[in-house]
């Protein structure tokens, strides 16, 4: 389970950094950035894949009303298309602690890559089920986004975005091959590349075609 001990090795104040939507067929990417308040302890904090959509949505209220500060940000299908994944990933995390009403002095970030934040970072692999401040960021940018990709399923009916939230599903394979892609699909996605020229883009590696990675 997550607990506050690298938080405590860190400058103050220290803000927990993660993304979520990084592989999906659809949708841009998230960022989540906050600083916990150790006076005010958050049960069930944990990496926002092993909590139901429930617990998530519960946590993420709780976390908005103890955490010093927090922030969310986005970096769009456009975005996702000129920078790649990567670097969109890292804009959206820019934009996160940008959102902040306390701008931390240093940053933990989920993974092993050292994105150029506007503070000093320490990366931690595995970092949403280390750090309880990472573990919050996960929970929410993955709220944020799962609401987002919920309004979009309002936009463009037909996909199911609000089941499956852009990801591969064969729900989503069916309607991109029925349907076409939407605006709000990553168009250098291989499942997407593949469904325009009328095959299966529920093919995986096995097949010769990567599935959640730009080819």
């Amino acid at each position: 389970m997550p607990d506050y001990l690298l938080e405590k090795a860190c400058p103050w104040p220290v803000c927990g950094v993660d993304e979520a939507g990084r592989g999906p067929w659809a949708g841009p990417v998230s960022a989540g950035a906050v600083i916990l308040d150790p006076k005010k302890r958050i049960k069930g904090l944990d990496d926002s894949k092993k909590l139901s959509a429930k617990q998530r949505e519960v946590l993420e209220i709780e976390i908005k009303e103890k955490a010093v500060a927090y922030g969310v940000g986005f970096a769009s299908v456009s975005e996702i298309a000129d920078l790649n994944i990567l670097h969109a990933s890292g804009l959206a995390m820019c934009r996160a602690i940008e959102a902040m009403d306390v701008k931390p002095a240093f940053a933990l970030v989920d993974g092993n890559y050292r994105f150029k934040l506007p503070c000093d970072i320490k990366t931690v692999v595995g970092g949403d089920g280390i750090s309880l401040s990472i573990a919050a960021a996960s929970i929410l940018a993955k709220v944020a986004r799962d609401r987002l990709m919920c309004e979009l399923d309002g936009l463009y009916p037909g996909y199911g975005f609000s089941s499956h939230k852009g990801y591969r599903a064969p729900i989503h394979g069916k309607a991109l091959l029925e349907l076409g892609p939407c605006p709000e699909h990553r168009l250098h996605w291989g499942p997407v590349k593949l469904a325009l020229m009328g095959r299966d883009p529920m093919m995986n590696f096995k097949d010769g075609i990567q599935d959640e990675l730009p080819l």
